[in-house]
């Protein structure tokens, strides 16, 4: 049975704004009943208001600093150290304010909510080990 991935090891999942690394899948480990991954958000970059109708969703910020939403709060500032409980069904987005990116890691209960991410249009998945590119804008 498997308990351990790697970065190196693991596919990532690109969009227009950053990437995710999902370390912990039901797919990663079969029965697992959360899913847990490092998001990274590319200075001046976020992503919509969006919402995980079946999962309440954790965000614990790594690095950078940024803008959140979670349902009516208005916008706050996170960073580093901060910890956000999204609800499920809770409309929420998060904004990189820095110059750096702002690396999250995000925790999915129950897990899947990973797999609405991948038909999103601008997504791309890149094999294990493959970095992403990131163009000047």
């Amino acid at each position: 049975m498997a308990v351990h991935t790697t970065q190196a090891g693991i596919v990532t999942d690109v969009f227009d704004w950053g990437a995710i690394k999902w370390g912990v899948t039901g797919q990663l480990f079969p029965g697992a009943p959360l899913t847990v991954g490092e998001v990274a958000i590319n200075p001046t970059m976020g992503h919509a208001l969006h919402t995980h109708p079946a999962s309440d969703e954790v965000l614990y910020i790594l690095e950078g600093e940024g803008i959140q939403t979670v349902g009516d709060s208005g916008e706050f500032p996170v960073g580093p150290g901060d910890s956000i409980f999204i609800p499920m069904g809770t409309l929420h987005s998060t904004f990189n304010t820095g110059w750096k990116q702002l690396r999250i890691l995000a925790i999915y209960c129950p897990g899947g909510a990973e797999e609405a991410l991948r038909t999103l249009p601008d997504f791309a998945q890149l094999p294990a080990g493959t970095a992403p590119v990131w163009v000047r804008g």
